[in-house]
């Protein structure tokens, strides 16, 4: 395994950390405990010392479960990751009360990389409101937190303005060789680097549709045209590590052999080490996923903001992951649900669009955007998936 170290406490991380939010299952939807604890010690034992869970992962149990994986003595081998869950956050008694939940949930006495999880610009400014910086302050001082950092689901110019807020340890943001502009993207990891603010990486895989052994036909001849025969898993995960502003890389793993393939990935993935040659293929191939997209939207924001509140960037990038990679209408649905129907806060969904034109003139791909958004509209928010999210994901308190 090779280590990174975090440039703000000189603790060196496993450049693969085990994500918590895709446990193996029973067949009745429950977390299979005894699989699960003994992939995680598995992994473990082979050096990851990073393992990310949630509030709400799992409805609230896999913070349970990491729990009783860490016990035995591998609490002492690894750094815990936990999160404040912003969207259900209404005042400052309701972050104490979640964070002494999560210390109770995992049987420890303090989380070691504390998130303030999924902001955007919004969630941000209301969090900031009630006084979470002076919450997580007064949480490290009584020992129930060390470092304290965010992930992030938003506009990177929101991104850059959460970094400059605070002096953050670390945050988390969404990256692989689709997401290069999306979100935080590229700006942002070197932004955040740049404030020796350690960058934690989720979706490498975006959601394992990059690690697929059977991409579409077109995918595959370019990669089988590679001078070094890699499988697409190999290459996802090479090319965020080749980033040297990256410190860690999650892999939501429950499959045995997909964990040892990701281990044994980890053990050779240098920084830097990619030529331009490969560099240049993986490049090749994100442009051709770009050609399989419904909408030909590059996540540029030149469409933005919309009046309407729409954020449309982000709906057109849902609907065509959806429809690139073949997901089923479900899974694109409840990540829409969260991402921009109001699980997490304000909706900024599509039909809210009020066919305005405000964004027609400044699109450079020429979309015909309020077209679009109601085919987005008519594909994801199907009615009731929005409580039916919240209840999901609600990790209610006990």
């Amino acid at each position: 395994m090779l280590y990174r170290a975090v440039p703000k406490n000189g603790d060196k991380l496993s450049i693969l950390g085990f994500g918590a939010m895709r446990f193996p299952l029973n067949e009745d939807g429950s977390i299979h405990e005894a699989k699960a604890i003994a992939q995680m010690r598995m992994a473990i034992d082979r050096g990851i010392n990073y393992i990310d869970t949630a509030w709400p992962y799992h409805g609230g149990q896999s913070e349970v479960v990491v729990g009783k994986a860490l016990q035995d003595g591998y609490r002492e081998k690894v750094k815990i990751a936990d999160k404040l869950p912003s969207w259900a956050i209404k005042n400052r008694l309701d972050m104490e009360r979640i964070l002494d939940r999560q210390l109770e949930r995992l049987g420890v006495a303090c989380v070691d990389y504390y998130l303030l999880h999924a902001l955007d610009g919004g969630s941000w400014d209301r969090l900031a409101s009630y006084g979470v910086i002076d919450f997580l302050e007064q949480a490290k001082s009584e020992g129930k937190i060390v470092n304290i950092g965010f992930s992030f689901h938003g506009h990177k110019e929101d991104f850059i303005r959460i970094v400059d807020a605070y002096d953050w340890v670390f945050c988390q943001i969404q990256y692989n060789y689709l997401d290069t502009e999306n979100q935080a993207g590229t700006v942002g990891l070197h932004y955040a680097a740049a404030k020796n603010v350690a960058v934690i990486v989720m979706e490498p895989l975006r959601g394992g549709n990059l690690s697929r052994p059977e991409p579409p036909p077109t995918i595959q001849q370019l990669w089988d045209s590679a001078e070094t025969r890699r499988p697409p898993v190999e290459w996802a995960l090479r090319w965020v590590w080749n980033a040297p502003e990256v410190s860690v890389v999650l892999s939501g793993m429950n499959e045995d052999e997909h964990i040892k393939q990701n281990l044994a990935i980890a053990e050779t993935a240098h920084a830097s080490s990619l030529t331009d040659y490969e560099l240049e293929l993986v490049a090749n191939v994100a442009g051709k996923y770009q050609t399989l997209m419904s909408m030909t939207c590059t996540g540029c924001q030149y469409c933005m903001p919309c009046p309407a509140g729409v954020n449309i960037p982000s709906c057109f990038e849902i609907y065509n992951t959806g429809e690139m990679f073949e997901e089923p209408q479900q899974r694109t649905q409840f990540v829409y649900a969260v991402q921009n129907g109001g699980v997490r806060g304000g909706r900024s969904c599509a039909s809210l669009c009020t066919d305005c034109g405000h964004c027609l003139k400044n699109c450079p791909q020429k979309i015909d955007i309020p077209l679009k958004l109601k085919e987005v509209a008519a594909y994801c928010e199907e009615e009731g998936i929005v409580e039916m999210v919240k209840e999901a994901i609600s990790g209610k308190l006990e």
